[in-house]
């Protein structure tokens, strides 16, 4: 699929929306789960991973929520958005005065939508579809929201984030209640009842916790 390819497709599946307590900050999201994820297999002509990139999740959201009440934090710094989806919480840094700010995404179609969705909020970021992990970094704030979902992929995330924190990165971690979170080595840093698409969440409200993940 190229580069346009996955653009139209955002944008057929997707619409653009105010996001939820973010002020003037919109999104192309989905509605619905099932039809924007039925067109990607299709266009793919097999099996594809969820469209995360279709929707503000609770951990992209309490951290965006977090970087607008406390925005020094990202001001003139350098930001990297780890498991970026729709590109959300980059997006917010880079409106906030971060720069460098790059999204990183194992998902080209993830790519497509940050594209949009910087443009949509007047602001630049970098796309980045590969899997970072192990990799060094050069950003100075790690931002990663709901990457704790998946035991194989928590096991290899975690460390990597420990080891950057010990390099003195500032990882921001948030988690609506994974299985995989983790429950030590963490500083709470906030807490938000966050409402949540019944179709992804099972129910309509998700508490999110922030933490400064610790060395």
């Amino acid at each position: 699929m190229t580069p346009e390819e996955a653009e139209a497709l955002v944008d057929a599946y997707a619409r653009v929306q105010a996001v939820h307590f973010l002020g003037d900050v919109q999104l192309y999201l989905a509605d619905a789960l099932v039809p924007v994820w039925q067109a990607t297999e299709w266009r793919a002509g097999a099996p594809q991973p969820p469209p995360f990139w279709a929707f503000a999740w609770p951990g992209s959201l309490a951290l965006a929520r977090y970087l607008i009440d406390n925005p020094a934090l990202v001001a003139a710094k350098a930001v990297l958005d780890f498991g970026s989806g729709s590109g959300l919480a980059a997006i917010v840094a880079a409106r906030l005065g971060a720069s460098p700010v790059a999204a990183a995404d194992i998902d080209p179609l993830a790519a497509a939508a940050q594209r949009l969705n910087a443009a949509l909020n007047a602001v630049t970021i970098e796309s980045v579809v590969d899997d970072l992990i192990g990799c060094a970094v050069t950003a100075e704030v790690i931002l990663a929201g709901d990457v704790c979902y998946d035991r194989a992929d928590t096991e290899r995330t975690l460390p990597w984030l420990r080891e950057l924190a010990g390099g003195g990165t500032l990882v921001l971690l948030a988690d609506p209640g994974r299985h995989y979170a983790p429950s030590a080595g963490i500083e709470l840093l906030a807490t938000y009842d966050i409402p949540t698409l019944h179709e992804l969440e099972s129910q309509p409200e998700k508490r999110t916790r922030l933490w400064r993940l610790l060395p």
